[in-house]
């Protein structure tokens, strides 16, 4: 089953569509959804290697954009979207202490944050609860979400087929470890 998913996600993949559902998937992750723009942008980068920079480009856009609705439920809609977010992921405590520590280092944990796999959008609605100026958190957002999204296309679009040949025969292995890296975030940022 995982395969005949994984075929499939690979021919949506090269839909005409697919960039507009990967723009809207990386806005959505970067404000409220959980999963990461990654599971469409790997396949798509693979589906079609010589649009790569496109294709990250659209993402890196769309999830910067995404980041400004976080950090604006973060500054205006706080206790009505942004605290139920939070509560979903059961991060109280952490998030407290996150907004402490925006006042001395908000736009380098921003920076870190869009590098990584943590859950983006904690860190978008806390820039905009901490107040951390808007135009350091978009400066912060686009060099580290454009400098992932754009280090996965180049990856891809450098050794496509050996990555393509790797993941088709450890597809399993693979997407275990995807969501024990996903899971093990948001636990990680839960006991921090």
């Amino acid at each position: 089953m995982l395969k005949r998913l994984y075929n499939w996600t690979l021919a949506k993949a090269a839909h005409p569509k697919a960039l507009w559902i990967l723009a809207a998937l990386a806005f959505a992750e970067s404000s409220f959804f959980p999963i990461p723009p990654d599971v469409l942008l790997v396949p798509m980068v693979l589906a079609a290697r010589k649009h790569a920079w496109r294709i990250a480009l659209v993402c890196s856009l769309a999830s910067v954009v995404g980041g400004i609705l976080g950090y604006y439920i973060g500054y205006a809609l706080f206790d009505v979207i942004g605290q139920p977010i939070i509560d979903f992921y059961h991060m109280q405590d952490q998030f407290r202490r996150f907004t402490q520590l925006y006042n001395a280092y908000g736009q380098w944990i921003v920076g870190i944050a869009g590098f990584t796999p943590i859950p983006y959008k904690v860190f978008t609605i806390a820039s905009g609860v901490a107040h951390l100026p808007l135009s350091s958190f978009v400066i912060a957002s686009a060099l580290s979400r454009t400098a992932r999204f754009f280090l996965v296309a180049a990856l891809l679009w450098k050794f496509g087929d050996p990555i393509r040949n790797f993941i088709e025969k450890r597809l399993g292995l693979l997407t275990l470890i995807f969501f024990v890296l996903l899971f093990g975030s948001f636990f990680a940022l839960r006991y921090i």
